[in-house]
C-alpha cells in the first residue's frame, strides 16, 4: 500500500473525511471587488475553524467558491454548507451596505450546493480488505 493517510483523532474516532464542497452566488451574481473576495475568504475561514474543519485548498471565483476540506464525523456536509453560506451571507450583508441592497433580505448564496468525497483509498482496496478479513 501507499503511504499512510494522516488520520484525525478526537475521543472516539480516527478518521479522515475529504470533501470537495462548491457554492455558487445566488443568480450567479459576480463578487467584483477584492476587498469583497478576501472577507469572504476569511469569514469562511473563521467559520471552518470554529468547527475544527480544516481548509486544504480553497478559491474564491466571482461567482463561486471551490473547497477541499477535512471535516470531523460530527459534521455533514450538509451541515457544512448551511454553516459556511449562512454565517458568511449574515456577516457580509451586515458589514456591506451594497450587498444588502442587492440581495434585499436574502442569501447571498444560491439554495444548492456541490460536494463530493474525496478518498486517500480507492474503493477496489477497500473492497479487497474487506474481502481478506473474511
Amino acid at each position: 500500500m501507499g503511504e499512510m493517510a494522516a488520520y484525525t483523532h478526537s475521543a472516539h474516532a480516527v478518521f479522515e473525511l475529504k470533501y470537495h464542497l462548491i457554492c455558487c452566488t445566488k443568480y450567479r451574481y459576480k463578487i467584483r471587488r477584492v476587498r469583497v473576495a478576501e472577507r469572504v475568504r476569511d469569514l469562511i475561514r473563521q467559520i471552518c475553524q470554529a468547527r475544527d474543519v480544516v481548509i486544504i485548498r480553497g478559491a474564491v471565483s466571482p461567482d463561486h467558491i471551490h473547497m477541499l476540506v477535512s471535516a470531523p464525523p460530527i459534521l455533514s456536509p450538509a451541515k457544512l454548507a448551511q454553516y459556511i453560506k449562512g454565517r458568511s451571507s449574515r456577516h457580509l450583508q451586515a458589514e456591506l451596505p451594497d450587498l444588502r441592497k442587492r440581495y434585499w433580505g436574502q442569501h447571498m448564496w444560491a439554495r444548492g450546493y456541490f460536494c463530493a468525497t474525496v478518498g486517500a483509498v480507492d474503493e477496489a482496496t477497500i473492497k479487497a480488505y474487506i474481502e481478506s478479513q473474511k
